[in-house]
């Protein structure tokens, strides 16, 4: 079986977290750790993105692979945060061009209170942002296990 190192970058602004939403995704393997169906995935690295505008994804990524990690998650916080993170495709595109690193936006299942609110506010109706939670997006029973 394939095996999988992945870090985890969180928004600063949910510094306290402990991730417990992420790490029941990925045993689970829902919303965007879903890509890993078949997959052993083991969790090296877990940090925020530091404080807007994100100074920690300067260097953390280049830890973060010393540390053999290949696949970088933006957590679900970043996506569904009110507002979401503003810098989250420049973030994405220097990972990867920088650093050669995937980065895979989302980690759990957006909880459905975060659905209702951000599609009552508009945040994600154009495509791009289609695009951006589709692998975090889920059914509403799923959303609503997330909660």
């Amino acid at each position: 079986m394939e095996k999988v190192k992945v870090g985890i970058i969180i928004c600063n602004r949910y510094h306290t977290c402990g991730g417990g939403k992420c790490f029941r995704a990925l045993q689970n393997r829902e919303g965007a750790f879903s890509i890993y169906k078949d997959i052993e995935v083991e969790i090296g690295a877990y940090t925020t993105c530091g404080g807007c505008p994100g100074g920690n994804i300067e260097y953390v990524p280049a830890e973060m692979k010393k540390n053999g990690v290949d696949v970088i998650h933006f957590a679900t916080g970043m996506l569904v945060g009110y507002p979401p993170c503003q810098n989250i495709d420049y973030f994405k595109r220097f990972i990867e061009e920088k650093y050669g690193m995937k980065v895979v936006l989302g980690t759990h299942p957006i909880p459905q209170s975060y659905f209702i609110t951000h599609t009552a506010l508009g945040t994600w109706k154009s495509n791009h942002w289609q695009e951006k939670i589709a692998g975090v997006l889920c059914d509403e029973a799923t959303r609503l296990a997330y909660n």
